[in-house]
This record gives structure tokens, sequence and C-alpha cells, in this order.
């Protein structure tokens, strides 16, 4: 169980570094850096210590230690005075200053997107949480935790680097260009039915959209912007997935209040894995767009994302049936709600793996191993990517047996749950 502490204002945002205030000098006379202040000191900033007098040959003998910060406070004081005055000196600090970086082993600076989760487990097994995040809202938790680490350090130039939002309309692929702000804006907007949903403000604020659509909303609020979004939507975006998730930890129990989509509602505890799901998509377009590695959510979240997708497949088949979208079936009539019918085993691979058995007559049918008339093998990975529209059904890599249209309709049934 997730905790989440009354005075924490951060959410529980992981950040992909630390502030950085350091100097970094390049040229004659850089120098680094010395702790400034300690609790020992009361959080006093203390003053540059006084440099000590030392001859030039002992100077000249401490660069090795001056460049791996081996130094005094004194000695260091001593030799950057020093290196101000003297080119030859500055020159082999500066050689010994580079030789120190190449010393140092390169690490990757891409966490195990799993770290995040074993931390907090481990630390709330050996401290209870006052008040606990409902394990239902904690792949949104992690998910906004990492795309907001994922923005950290971005520039301009990242943040108007070029989006191409993809999904799957009908039977083909669709897709939406936009900026990097552009898309925290769409997470903004969408978010904000969980929050309208919770009593909290709407990010829309006085922006009229013709629905509740993810689509119609996004929409409406980048046409009422006078300007392309900007690194000033990070803000907003941020403090709001902090007040969903601080909302649904004071809640408690509110799992199953609807959370409406427009043409449908969720439940929010369905909600909350539909915008983790889609924060992660868009983590990766956006990481894609900026050429940044991204690493899929833990498997325990992956499987709860892959689990609510195969939950909506049969009403998102029986709505392309509805279309004339998907075959009808060689039932002249839908099962009955509970009884069992002709059903597909999808058998998920790798992280987040599982098996499940999809009713194909009625989404009220329940899936059974002995109406079994087709077996669909994919990644889990894929298998998202397939639901989020990144993937054309037609090419997912899929091991498959039994009834080809069955299967077919499955498959684009999974495509069709992306959207904008």
């Amino acid at each position: 169980m997730k905790a989440y502490e009354e005075d924490d204002g951060d959410n529980g945002h992981d950040e992909k570094g630390a502030a950085d205030d350091t100097e970094t000098g390049t040229g004659t006379g850089a120098r680094i850096p010395l702790p400034r202040a300690s609790v020992e000191d009361g959080g006093r900033v203390l003053p540059d210590p006084a440099p000590v007098a030392l001859e030039h040959q002992v100077l000249t003998s401490l660069l090795g230690a001056w460049a791996l910060a081996a130094c005094s406070a004194q000695e260091a004081a001593a030799v950057e005075e020093h290196l101000g005055e003297c080119e030859a000196c500055a020159e082999e600090a500066l050689r010994l200053r580079e030789a120190v970086t190449l010393l140092q082993r390169p690490e990757s600076l891409d966490l195990d997107p799993a770290l995040r989760t074993r931390v907090l487990d481990g630390c709330l097994e050996r401290r209870p949480p006052r008040i606990p995040v409902p394990e239902w809202a904690t792949p949104y938790d992690a998910e906004t935790a990492r795309l907001d680490a994922l923005l950290q350090d971005f520039g301009d130039a990242e943040w108007h680097a070029p989006v191409r939002l993809r999904w799957f309309e009908g039977d083909g692929a669709a897709s939406r260009r936009t900026t990097v702000a552009g898309v925290i804006a769409h997470l903004l907007t969408v978010d904000g039915t969980v929050a309208v949903a919770l009593g909290l403000d709407d990010p829309l604020g006085d922006i009229t959209a013709p629905s509740r659509a993810p689509a119609a909303r996004t929409e409406a609020y980048w046409r009422a912007s006078h300007y392309p979004p900007t690194r000033a939507v990070r803000a907003p975006w941020r403090a709001q997935s902090h007040s969903i998730v601080r909302t649904v930890a004071f809640t408690g129990d509110a799992g199953g209040l609807p959370v409406s989509y427009g043409d449908f509602e969720l439940p929010l505890r369905d909600a909350m894995l539909d915008r983790a799901f889609e924060c992660w998509v868009h983590a990766e377009d956006i990481a894609e767009a900026v050429d940044y590695p991204y690493a899929p959510p833990s498997a325990r979240h992956l499987n709860g994302m892959i689990d609510l997708a195969a939950r909506m497949l049969p009403g998102v088949l029986a709505a392309r049936r509805r279309a004339g979208l998907a075959t009808p079936g060689d039932r002249p009539h839908l099962v009955a709600a509970g009884e069992p019918g002709r059903s597909l085993r999808l058998e998920i691979e790798g992280s987040g793996g599982g098996e499940w058995l999809i009713p194909l007559d009625s989404p009220g049918a329940v899936g059974s191993a002995d109406h079994e008339v087709a077996h669909v093998a994919l990644d889990g990975v894929e298998f998202c990517r397939l639901a989020a529209g990144h993937v054309p059904p037609a090419e997912a890599a899929a091991g498959q047996v039994g009834d080809r249209e069955a299967i077919r309709d499955v498959l684009f049934a999974a495509a069709s749950l992306s959207r904008m």
C-alpha cells in the first residue's frame, strides 16, 4: 500500500535530479565547490575559507588532489587563488579535471521503473502510512511521477519539439500534430475529467467544450490558448496530479465514483488506471520526440492496465459489431448476461502477463474455457501499444490459433480502445 503524507507537497514525485546550484567553470580559475552549510552550523552560510600561504611547488603538487576534490578547504582556496595567477598551473588543472571525468564509470540515468515502487514498499513496511493511497491509484501516482522526472530538465527546445499523437478510428489510423507542451496540455485537460468527478477545479475554467470527450476538451483548450503551450503548462499539470492523488487518499474508498468521458463512464478506480496508461503512452511519445529512452511501467502496474483493457474489450467489440465494423458471429442472438458463450483466450506474455477469456457474443456473457474458439498470444508491452493505437492490428506480432474472424475482431477492438 502506497502512502500519501498530509504535509508532502510533492505527491511522491521522484525528480530526475536534485536542484543543481554548483559552479562549473571550464577555464582558468575553475573551482570545485565545497559545502557552504551544514546541520552542525545550524544552516548558516559559511564565509569562504582563507587561503593558506603555500609555495609554488607545493601548490603544483596539490593539483591532482584538487581535481579529485580531496583538498582541505584552506588548500582548495589556496590552489584556486593560484590558478588565477599562474597560467601553466591553470592549464594543468584543466587537463587533470578532464582526466578525472574520464576515470568515472559512465552510468545510465534511466532508472528501473519498478525502483520507486520497491523503495516506497520498503519504507512503508517500516512505517505504516497515516493516510494511505488506495492501491488502484498507485499506477497513476507512479506514472505522473516518472513523466514529471522526464520533464524536469527540459529546455525551451525540448518543450517545443514536435510530437504526433496517434490513435485508431474505425478501421484506420488517425493522428494529430502538436508539441511536447501540447501533450502535457492534453493530459492536463483529460485528467481534468477525474478532477471534476472528485469535486476539484476543472482545468478548462471558463472554456466551453462541446462535450466531455477527451478530444473535444483538448481541442477546446488548445483553441482558447492565445499562444502555443509552453513549459508553463507543467506547473498546473503537476499541481492537478498532486491534488487528484491527495483527494483520492483523503476520500477513502471512492473507487466506484463514476467518471464521465462523454459517451461512456468508468468507475474512478478504472479511470485512474486509464489515466496512468495514457500518461505512460504519451510519456513515450515525448521521449521519442526528444530521443530519450523510456521504460514501460512496473510489472504490477502494467498488469493492471492490461486487465482494464481486457475487461473493456467485450463492450468495444459489441459497439463495433453494432456499427458494422465486426463480424456478427455465427449465432442468431446474443448470449444472455451471465451465461457462458464463445470466448477467445488472450495470453499476455512477459512483464505484466496473464490470461484472460474474452466473451465474443455479448458484453454480459461470461468467458468460458469450454467455449474457447480462438487463442491469441501477445507480449505485454506490444499489447499495450496495440491498445494505444500505436501498432496496427494487422501488424500485431501475435501467435494466433483458431477462428480467424474472432481473432481479427478482438485485435481491431483492442486498437479501438485508443483515442486522442
